[in-house]
C-alpha cells in the first residue's frame, strides 16, 4: 500500500508543502462548484471563484499557461455567470434551463477555434511547446471555453462539453504530475454525467424560483 502510496504521489516530491495545500483547497472547492452545478444551484459560482482563483495561482507557479489561462476565464465568467443565473424573467423567476439555439451552436464552433488559435498564440510568443501535452492542452482549453460559456448561459450542452474536456484531462493531469487534479478530474467526469441527467429532468420546466 506504501508503494502505490508513494508511486503516486512521487511527482510532489519537491514541490513546495504550501502549493500542495492550495491544490487540495483548490480541488475541494472545484468539486463543491461541480455539485452546485449539478443540483441548478447559485452557490456554483462562488465556489467556482474561489477555486479558480486558486488554480491561477497554483498553474501559474507551474507555468502552464493553457491551463492558467482556462481559470482567468472560468473567473470571468463565473461574474457574468452569477448574473445571468441570479437574473429575473419577471417579477419572481429566474433564468431557466435551455437549450442552445441554432445561432448559439456556430457561436459555439467559433468560441472553440478561437480559443485554440489565441492559445496557440500564446504558446508561440512564450515558446511554450514542451511537450506533446501542449497540444492536448490547446485542445481540451477550447473545450472548456466553449462549455463554462454554456454554463453561464443555463444551456444542458454545456455537459457534454464538460464531460468531453474532463475525460482527457484525466491522463493529461496524471502525466503533468498534479495528482489530486487528476483524481479531481476523475471525480468531475462522473458528477458531469449525472449533472446532465438532472438537467435533463428539469429542461421542460417554463420557468424556475431562485432558492
Amino acid at each position: 500500500m506504501n508503494e502505490l502510496f508513494d508511486w503516486l504521489f512521487a511527482q510532489y516530491e519537491g514541490i513546495p508543502t504550501y502549493l500542495l495545500i492550495l491544490e487540495l483547497f483548490g480541488v475541494v472547492f472545484g468539486i463543491l462548484s461541480v455539485v452546485f452545478s449539478k443540483m441548478n444551484n447559485i452557490w456554483v459560482y462562488p465556489t467556482g471563484i474561489i477555486s479558480t482563483l486558486i488554480y491561477v495561482y497554483i498553474l501559474q507557479q507551474y507555468g502552464l499557461l493553457g491551463d492558467m489561462l482556462i481559470n482567468v476565464y472560468y473567473f470571468s465568467m463565473s461574474i457574468y455567470g452569477w448574473y445571468v443565473w441570479t437574473r429575473k424573467v419577471d417579477g419572481e423567476h429566474v433564468t431557466p434551463i435551455t437549450k442552445t439555439t441554432k445561432r448559439e451552436n456556430i457561436q459555439s464552433v467559433g468560441i472553440f477555434f478561437a480559443t485554440m488559435l489565441a492559445i496557440v498564440l500564446v504558446y508561440e510568443v512564450f515558446d511554450k511547446w514542451e511537450a506533446w501535452y501542449s497540444y492536448t492542452d490547446i485542445f481540451t482549453t477550447a473545450i472548456f471555453f466553449v462549455g463554462m460559456w454554456l454554463m453561464a448561459k443555463k444551456k444542458i450542452e454545456n455537459w457534454i462539453y464538460w464531460i468531453v474536456g474532463d475525460i482527457i484531462s484525466v491522463p493529461l493531469y496524471f502525466y503533468k504530475g498534479l495528482m489530486f487534479s487528476t483524481i479531481l478530474y476523475l471525480i468531475l467526469t462522473i458528477i458531469a454525467i449525472y449533472g446532465y441527467f438532472s438537467w435533463k429532468k428539469l429542461l421542460y420546466k417554463k420557468v424556475e424560483v431562485l432558492t
